[in-house]
């Protein structure tokens, strides 16, 4: 990956679900020195500091069970145009914060690519698909909804509005293993690629994701990457509110990462869901961070491993 401007952007959003502890994850990046391994890869860093939203805005949704709904939009309209001024001044590296952030650093990014002339695509790293709306949460958690949002669903009420929707066949979920039976068939209806942990045992990891990586390329797409801490298993990964046994081992996870380095198409970031509350000595922030820098061009030697599909 060229060398390039790492804007980092903390987000502490705690408002996403009910579970607190989020709110601490910039900070723990910043402790697992972050910036540090970004400058000794080569690259330079811009630290925006933790984003401050607004007030809460007066918001009431038709699902009685929706929670810190005032408080998500405040924190989508902040984040929407701290996305946008981030990405004109390199890559953006959002801080988490639970995943509730991705409603604004998506949509400040689709935008910004938009007014580039190119296509946003969203990998979306995750044990969850995250695609339901204020009015199908039944949980009321709005980190469950940001795949909703960004792709134009409607049921967003009082949010701003999602100028440049991101298509659905534009969007890929990789890792998934918790899914509803209303987002099951969300997704079945949907031009959305889903890759569940069966695939993944039974095709590898490599085939899926470069089927995309190349998707993307043949675009000239920018391509948006929302890694979340349930990605990986928590035997390895402890520090996150939402566990689901079964995930990505140390290895596959890295895998991704070095995939999208070689690919050079990945031009934002998200990094979600961390709960150093929940953590044991900082180990999985370090983890994240580690991931970080192979997408950022950390190698075992100065080269790709080539690989076959």
């Amino acid at each position: 990956m060229d060398d390039k401007t790492c804007v980092l952007v903390g987000a502490p959003v705690d408002c996403g679900k009910r579970r607190k502890g989020c709110i601490m994850g910039p900070d723990a990046y910043r402790t697992a020195d972050i910036a540090e391994t970004i400058t000794s890869l080569g690259h330079r860093v811009i630290d925006m500091g933790n984003i401050v939203p607004g007030p809460a805005a007066k918001a009431t949704s038709a699902n009685p069970l929706v929670y810190a709904l005032g408080e998500t939009i405040a924190w989508t309209r902040a984040l929407s145009d701290a996305a946008e001024t981030a990405a004109a001044q390199g890559f953006p590296i959002f801080l988490g914060g639970d995943h509730a952030l991705s409603l604004g650093s998506v949509r400040g990014v689709a935008n910004h690519a938009a007014a580039q002339g190119r296509p946003l695509f969203v990998l979306w790293v995750d044990a969850h698909t995250d695609l339901h709306t204020p009015l199908t949460s039944d949980s009321g958690n709005l980190h469950g909804t940001p795949l909703g949002y960004i792709s134009g669903s409607s049921g967003f009420d009082g949010f701003p509005p999602m100028t440049n929707p991101v298509p659905a066949a534009n969007i890929c979920m990789i890792g998934l293993r918790s899914v509803d039976a209303a987002e099951k068939a969300m997704l079945r209806d949907s031009e959305m690629t889903g890759i569940d942990m069966r695939a993944i045992d039974e095709h590898g990891i490599a085939r899926p994701l470069s089927a995309f990586v190349k998707k993307v390329a043949a675009a000239n797409g920018h391509l948006h990457v929302s890694l979340d801490v349930d990605f990986l298993d928590p035997s390895i990964a402890p520090a996150v509110g939402t566990t689901v046994p079964g995930g990505a081992t140390f290895r596959e996870a890295h895998l991704v990462m070095e995939m999208l380095s070689d690919s050079g198409l990945v031009t934002s970031l998200d990094m979600v869901e961390l709960n150093p509350f929940l953590d044991e000595r900082g180990r999985t922030a370090s983890i994240m961070v580690d991931l970080m820098a192979s997408l950022l061009g950390r190698r075992i030697f100065d080269r790709p491993t080539p690989v076959v599909y």
